[in-house]
């Protein structure tokens, strides 16, 4: 039942389709009478026939006779029990059915609803139940059973509340009944302690809201809202109230000026459509009035409800009223192409009026707004066997309406590797009250929380193989894993193929999912070894080099710690062995493996050097000059190999450098007069190049990038791997080679290393 429809300051009777879903019944105005009737004390004659009247609303051919028989054994079975408020015992599953009622739950539900207290309160056993009502209706009340006997706060028993979790995820029933009878619960919690109160409000606060928001039952989780503020902030509560009410009293009423206004542009455009009225609940006011930062005006009351009968519809109005008025684009979304993960759907815009005041509009069809206000209750029966397959779903009990977030929570459940990681997670998903809708590169979409990383990107998309993340592109650009998302951004997930790949236990700081943290925990739970090697190394995933234990992480983006000295390799010379990045000055290479690759284990004796230096010694290209007696040089700022085009300045000392056309110091050299020379290949094939790989950080880069260049037959001269800027690593290596027609095979092979997002030859001075 909906608080605005208990509302007092409620401008206007609400007829047409959307009264079908505002409460028949006030219970908190119309108390027992309307439960029980004028009635004898000693009898309670008729009673069901409220619950029967609002299932039938909903249900026109629905079969009463099992309310009826439930509603013999529940009053039978209760008689006699009385309720702190005074009132009969049944007076409470009675009016927990009432309101499952009033949102259109199925049959099979209300059965279970008035025997939800039987099995806890009376002598009435589940086998019982079964034997009288079926299968369906004994896992139901043994589902609500079992959450009556958890606890819900800080100092909950997680594996007690995990069991009861799965036990009632496995059908979303269960926990419609759980949040109807905690309704009201709420309703009629004035006869208690004021810190009783307090305590149940901040439970149904922290946890039972948060749960029928994202399992869509938005009819229950405002009242919810409005009774959880009236009782924590009682002060704030009634000064609400007085505004809600002031309002009601003006003779003016924007709301209904602009409803009007948009029932005419319908008309003319032809579209069927009906335009109410939806009051804000108190705590939406209250928000309001925060946000706003002033004093509220007639507009912000409320918002108008226009509901269509087709889809397509929807948008029709949407086109018309941007047309006709004066809309508020920041205020448009589009949750029909876009559902929200509670399989809420609508078309949200805003139009302004002439004096300032803007009005919120939502345009659903009947049946989105069906779903909007009852959620998962508007669902009916999801085990109802289809006529190909009868009864299959009995066995497995899988529910093919069940909304994402609820089928994320059993898979949580199952992949947390014990009750407290598992309940911690779910409270802190619980906390958050915002989501934000993601595009993937091929038009399908991720919901994830407001301040979602793309670390939870991944572990949304891939799960537990999201592992191997190197990195993100957000919109087109390279961004780290630790990148928070917004609203719309478009991600591109960039993966490796290690099937070993191992997560950054860096990247908890970042993952706001419990999809996230629990694949992440469980790996680290699960690889008690790698802690133990990560205590006495100083990081996940760290390499022994000091370029790669600087990019601490498993993969693109990985989070940077550990030592941020520059990496030197020197050339050795033209007949030392190769230099590998983080050997110091005339440390000699292990022997290399069979593609002629450095073992892996040579890098763990790495000492950096406390300055970054490239040397190296003329190429041995064969470049023939137009000047007897010259000495030729390949400039080491863009080391020209056959076949580039090339040109040759003259230096000090007989000395002619050659460079590639396209050289930046091409033009500082003319620009200085040097004097150019005629300059042309000869015949040898031999070359040396500089090559830049720009990659992310994740352990053994430098081991694997290093083999794929030993196994394309180049000699590493020198290297230098520079300290990690924005997570990101830039290496340098001049690199000899047998024959220049090797080159572009090289540069594609260090290209598909994992991790490496680009190759180049050297284009500036100063490699």
């Amino acid at each position: 039942m909906s608080a605005e429809a208990t509302n007092p300051a409620t401008p206007g009777p609400v007829t047409g389709a959307a009264a079908r879903w505002r409460a028949r019944i006030d219970l908190r105005r119309l108390g027992r009478a309307a439960l029980l009737g004028p009635a004898a004390r000693d009898r309670l004659p008729d009673a069901i026939s409220h619950v029967a009247e609002a299932h039938r609303a909903h249900h026109p051919d629905a079969d009463l006779e099992p309310l009826r028989r439930a509603w013999v054994l529940a009053e039978s079975s209760h008689r006699g029990q009385m309720r702190k408020s005074g009132e009969p015992y049944i007076t409470h599953p009675l009016a927990v059915t009432l309101i499952l009622a009033e949102l259109g739950a199925e049959t099979t539900t209300l059965t279970a609803s008035l025997l939800h207290d039987t099995v806890e309160d009376t002598e009435v056993t589940l086998d019982q139940v079964g034997e009288e009502f079926g299968a369906e209706v004994r896992f139901l009340v043994d589902g609500v059973t079992k959450l009556e006997k958890v606890d819900y706060g800080a100092a909950a028993e997680p594996e007690t509340f995990r069991k009861m979790l799965v036990a009632t995820g496995n059908d979303v029933r269960v926990m419609s009944i759980k949040l109807a009878d905690r309704l009201h619960n709420m309703r009629t919690l004035g006869v208690m302690r004021p810190e009783k109160q307090a305590r149940i409000a901040k439970v149904t606060r922290d946890v039972l809201i948060p749960l029928a928001e994202r399992l869509g039952v938005q009819a229950l989780k405002t009242e919810l809202e409005d009774l959880v503020f009236a009782i924590l902030h009682p002060e704030e509560y009634e000064h609400t109230r007085e505004l809600i009410v002031d309002n009601a009293s003006r003779e003016d009423d924007p709301l209904a000026e602009i409803a009007e206004e948009v029932r005419g542009v319908l008309r003319e455009a032809g579209i069927q459509a009906e335009v109410v009225i939806r009051p804000r609940h108190f705590v939406s006011v209250h928000r309001t009035a925060r946000k706003r930062g002033r004093r509220l005006r007639g507009a912000d009351f409320g918002r108008l409800l226009v509901l269509v009968g087709e889809d397509a519809d929807c948008y029709g109005v949407l086109g018309e009223l941007h047309t006709c008025m004066t809309p508020v684009v920041s205020e448009f979304k589009d949750f029909i192409a876009v559902p929200k993960f509670n399989l809420y759907q609508s078309l949200h815009t805003a139009v302004a009026r002439g004096d300032g005041q803007v009005v919120e509009v939502l345009i659903r069809t009947h049946q989105m707004h069906k779903v909007a206000e009852a959620g998962v209750v508007a669902l009916g029966n999801p085990y109802v066997g289809s006529p190909e397959e009868p009864g299959a779903v009995d066995e497995e009990r899988v529910d093919p309406t069940r909304p994402g977030w609820l089928s994320r929570l059993l898979d949580w459940q199952a992949a947390a590797p014990d009750a407290d990681t598992f309940w911690s997670t779910l409270r802190e998903d619980l906390a958050q009250d915002r989501e934000i809708t993601v595009f993937r590169p091929d038009g399908g979409t991720l919901g994830l929380p407001e301040g979602a990383t793309c670390v939870d990107a991944a572990y949304a998309q891939y799960g537990e193989d999201a592992h191997a993340c190197l990195g993100a592109r957000v919109n087109g650009r390279l961004a780290t894993l630790s990148t928070v998302l917004k609203d719309g951004d478009t991600v591109q997930l960039l993966m490796g193929q290690d099937p070993a790949a191992e997560p950054s236990k860096e990247w908890l700081e970042h993952a706001h999912t419990p999809a996230a943290r629990i694949a992440i925990q469980r790996w680290i739970a699960t690889h008690p070894t790698q802690e133990a090697a990560e205590r006495g190394t100083g990081g996940a995933g760290s390499s022994s080099v000091p370029g790669e234990a600087a990019t601490d992480g498993a993969g693109e983006g990985a989070i940077t710690s550990g030592a941020t000295e520059p990496v030197v390799a020197v050339d050795q010379g033209a007949d030392a062995p190769a230099a590998v990045a983080g050997f110091a000055p005339g440390a000699s290479l292990p022997a290399a493996d069979d593609k002629g690759a450095p073992a892996r284990a040579a890098l763990a004796e790495s000492v950096p050097a406390p300055e970054q230096q490239t040397l190296s010694r003329p190429g041995t290209a064969n470049a023939l000059v137009d000047q007897p007696g010259a000495t030729v040089r390949l400039a080491g700022c863009c080391t020209p190999v056959p076949p580039d085009e090339i040109i040759g300045f003259a230096v000090r000392g007989g000395v002619v450098t050659v460079h590639r056309v396209e050289c930046a110091a091409v033009a500082r050299m003319q620009g200085m007069g040097r004097k150019e020379v005629g300059v042309s290949w000869g015949d040898s094939a031999e070359c040396r190049v500089t090559l830049f790989a720009e990659s992310f950080g994740r352990p053994h880069l430098l081991a694997d990038l290093t083999e794929a260049m030993a196994g394309e037959g180049a000699e590493i001269v020198s290297a230098t791997v520079e300290p990690p800027s924005q997570q990101r690593v830039r290496h340098t290596y001049t690199v000899q080679l047998p024959d220049a027609a090797l080159l572009p095979s090289l540069m594609r092979a260090m290209r598909n290393v994992a991790g490496v997002y680009d190759v180049s030859r050297a284009q500036t001075p100063g490699a």
